[in-house]
C-alpha cells in the first residue's frame, strides 16, 4: 500500500461492511489515524483492529451527528448504501449523500473518497447503478475535493458479487442463463480496490473527479464461471443461454442456488445487463500499478479460495446486513419494554467442563448444524428463502471464532461473553422479533449447566398466530437442541 509522508486523520463510514471492514486495517497500515463511523459502535466489538482507532458513533444522515464525527478529518471514505434493502433505496441513499457532503463541507474535511459503481456511459441504467452515478455527482459537487472510484465486479472472498458466482458455478453443472451471460465484464480483485481507496487519501487537493477502476481482464460472465470452475478443479460448466429470464426472474433463481438473498441478489443481476469496461485508467498517475501488476481474474479467484479453504475471511457481504435497529428493545430489559414475550426456557446440567459446553457453542451453525431435527431447520430456511430471507446459505464467516456482528446462517450475533453467553437475534422473516440465548453457567453443586432460552417479541395477531403454530414443535427443534449441545460437549 502506498505510504504518506505524514499521517492523516482519516474516517470511515461503511466499517461494518464487506469494504469498509477490511479498509480498516491497510489504513492503519499505511500510518493514518483512524477514526471509525457507526451507527452502532457495538457491531464493532470482537474486530481485531478495534483498539486500534477512534470509534465514534454516528448516523450519516443525521447532519449534526456526522458533521460533529468529521470534525477534524483530513479524509473520509463514503463507503455507505442501501443495496439490498428493498424499496426505495434510491431516496435514501439520495438524502444520505447530501447530508454527508454538507457535513463534509461545514466540519472542513480536506477530501471525500468514494467507491460507486462502475457504468457505461449514455445507457439508461439499473436503478442500483443509477443511484451509485448519482451519489457519486452529489459528493463531486459538494465542494469538498473528491475521489470517485467505480469498480464493477469486486473480486475477493465474501464479496457478494463473488459468493454470487461461486455458488453458481459450484451448484450447477448445467445452466440456463439470461442473454447478459455475454456481457463483457472488467472485474477487480478487492486487494486493488483497497490499494486504490487507501492511495486516494494522498491525492492533490486540485484533483476531483471521478476514475475507471478495473483488473487487468476483460471477460463475459460466461468466461468468468468459466474460469471459477477451473480454479476450483470443477469440469466446464454447460451454459446455455434464454432470452426468457428476466432480472426479477433472474435474482429469485439466484435467491435459491446460492446464500445471496433475491433482495440482495436483484440489483447485482440488474447491473449485469450492462457492459462495465474501464474507459481510462488515470488513476495510475496518482497512485501507480504495483510493480507485479494488477491482479488478474484467475489469480484474484485463486487467492479468494484460499481464503474460503483456510477460513480467513475476514469480512462477508453479510457483514452489511442490520439485525434490527439500535433502538430495538434486547430481550433482556426489564419487563421488557416493548411489550409482551414468549419465552421457551430450558436447563440442563451438563457431564463435561464448561469450557468444552462453550466451545461446542461457539460452533454452532454452519456445517456444523443446530444439533437437533436437521429436517425441520432445513424447511425453515428452504421457507425463508422463498419469502425473501436470508435462509441458511449464508453459514458462517469462521468455523470456530465468533465475534458480535457475525452472521450464523438465518441468525445474527448481537453479545457474545466468551465462555458464558451467546445471543443471537433472528434475521429470518417473523412476524416479530426473536432472539435464541445459550449460557453456560454453573451450579450450586459446581456442576455445569446449559442454559437455553428462546425469546419471541410477536408484532400483532399475525405474531401471536405464528408463535402457537410452531410451539408444539418447540420440544422437538429446542429440547433436541438441548440434548444434543450437552451430548457434543460430553463427548468432548
Amino acid at each position: 500500500m502506498p505510504g504518506t509522508a505524514a499521517p492523516l486523520v482519516v474516517a470511515v463510514t461503511g466499517v461494518t461492511g464487506y469494504v469498509g471492514g477490511r479498509l480498516v486495517p491497510e489504513l492503519l497500515t499505511a500510518g493514518h489515524r483512524v477514526r471509525a463511523i457507526a451507527r452502532n459502535p457495538s457491531r464493532l466489538r470482537g474486530r481485531p483492529w478495534f483498539a486500534d482507532v477512534e470509534v465514534v458513533q454516528a448516523d450519516a444522515g443525521d447532519l449534526e451527528a456526522i458533521r460533529t464525527a468529521l470534525e477534524g478529518v483530513d479524509v473520509a471514505y463514503y463507503l455507505i448504501h442501501s443495496l439490498g434493502t428493498g424499496h426505495r433505496f434510491e431516496a435514501r441513499d439520495r438524502a444520505t449523500a447530501l447530508t454527508f457532503a454538507r457535513a463534509a463541507r461545514e466540519a472542513g474535511v480536506g477530501r471525500i473518497v468514494y467507491l460507486g459503481g462502475l457504468f457505461p456511459e449514455g445507457e439508461e441504467l439499473s436503478p442500483h447503478l443509477e443511484s451509485r452515478k448519482e451519489v457519486g455527482d452529489i459528493l463531486l459537487a459538494s465542494g469538498v475535493p473528491t475521489t470517485v472510484l467505480r469498480a464493477a465486479v469486486i473480486l475477493g472472498s465474501g464479496s457478494a458479487s463473488f459468493e454470487m458466482m461461486r455458488y453458481l458455478t459450484e451448484r450447477l453443472p448445467a445452466m440456463t442463463v439470461p442473454r447478459w451471460v455475454d456481457n463483457r465484464i472488467q472485474p477487480i480483485a478487492v486487494r486493488d480496490v483497497l490499494r486504490y481507496l487507501v492511495g486516494s487519501a494522498t491525492m492533490p487537493a486540485d484533483v476531483s473527479r471521478a476514475f475507471d477502476i478495473g483488473g487487468p481482464d476483460v471477460l463475459t460472465y460466461r468466461q468468468m464461471m468459466q474460469g471459477y470452475a477451473r480454479a476450483a478443479g470443477l469440469p466446464q460448466r454447460l451454459i446455455v443461454k434464454v432470452p426468457v429470464l428476466s432480472p426479477s426472474l433472474s435474482s429469485h433463481w439466484v435467491g435459491l442456488v446460492t446464500p445471496v438473498p433475491s433482495g440482495l441478489a436483484r440489483p447485482l443481476v440488474e447491473s449485469l445487463i450492462h457492459e462495465v469496461v474501464c474507459d481510462e485508467h488515470d488513476i495510475a498517475r496518482y497512485v501507480p500499478d504495483p510493480p507485479e501488476g494488477l491482479v488478474g481474474f484467475d489469480r484474484a479467484v485463486r487467492l479468494a479460495l484460499e481464503r474460503v479453504r483456510d477460513a480467513e475471511v475476514t469480512t462477508r457481504w453479510s457483514s452489511a446486513a442490520v439485525a434490527g435497529a439500535p433502538s430495538d428493545p434486547l430481550p433482556s430489559d426489564p419487563d421488557w419494554a416493548g411489550g409482551s414475550l414468549y419465552v421457551d426456557e430450558r436447563r440442563t446440567t451438563v457431564d463435561a467442563t464448561p469450557d468444552a459446553l462453550w466451545r461446542v457453542i461457539q460452533e454452532i451453525g454452519g456445517e456444523r448444524g443446530w444439533y437437533s431435527w436437521a429436517l425441520a431447520w432445513q424447511v425453515r430456511g428452504l421457507l425463508d428463502r422463498l419469502s425473501g430471507g436470508p435462509g441458511l446459505r449464508r453459514g458462517r464467516r469462521d468455523p470456530v471464532d465468533l465475534r458480535v456482528d457475525d452472521a450464523v446462517d438465518f441468525w445474527r450475533v448481537e453479545e457474545v461473553d466468551p465462555g458464558r453467553l451467546l445471543r443471537l437475534r433472528a434475521e429470518m422473516r417473523l412476524p416479530g422479533l426473536a432472539w435464541l440465548e445459550l449460557r453456560v453457567e454453573t451450579g450450586d453443586d459446581g456442576a455445569t449447566v446449559f442454559a437455553q432460552r428462546a425469546v419471541f417479541h410477536p408484532h400483532g395477531l399475525a405474531g401471536q398466530l405464528y408463535w402457537w403454530s410452531v410451539a408444539p414443535f418447540h420440544g422437538i427443534v429446542f429440547g433436541g437442541m438441548q440434548r444434543g449441545i450437552a451430548s457434543a460437549a460430553e463427548r468432548r
